[in-house]
């Protein structure tokens, strides 16, 4: 089950898609945080999701917000992937330890070996303020990170 609105955030520790070391506790006190999950690259919904965000980003990168995706890929996966969709904002490996942050978030499919798609914004703080998690197959709105966005 996915953390709820009013936790605090789990920390997590993670290699981005060009290998630096990404921690959400680096932006406490500086930014909010969309933290998306998302199964895999290179497949349909998902690179759909991630285009409508690139082709948005203003909204999502910016001195008050920053974008992070993760999935369970590779940082190789991952670094292809954002070079041959033009992803400009840091794709974040949860391949090893597999899915430890997904499962911090409940939101790691044990069957499938990957995360569902969830999508958690963190205020300044550290706190989850607004949260969403689709099925596999079912894409999210944009629109909803961008009115739960402005309520902070």
């Amino acid at each position: 089950m996915a953390i709820e609105v009013g936790t605090k955030a789990p920390d997590f520790e993670l290699k981005d898609n060009h290998g630096r070391t990404v921690r959400l506790s680096d932006f406490r006190g500086e930014k909010n945080v969309v933290l998306l999950f998302y199964p895999f690259a290179f497949t349909g919904v998902c690179t759909g999701e991630l285009c409508e965000l690139r082709d948005n980003l203003p909204t999502f990168v910016n001195d008050d917000t920053q974008l992070l995706a993760v999935s369970n890929d590779s940082i190789h996966t991952l670094r292809v992937f954002a070079e041959q969709e033009g992803l400009e904002y840091p794709l974040l490996s949860d391949f090893w330890k597999h899915g430890e942050a997904s499962r911090a978030y409940g939101v790691f499919d044990e069957e499938k070996g990957c995360a569902v798609r969830g999508t958690f914004i963190i205020d300044k703080e550290g706190v989850v303020r607004w949260t969403v998690v689709n099925a596999l197959p079912d894409a999210r709105d944009l629109d909803a990170y961008v009115k739960a966005l402005e309520t902070l």
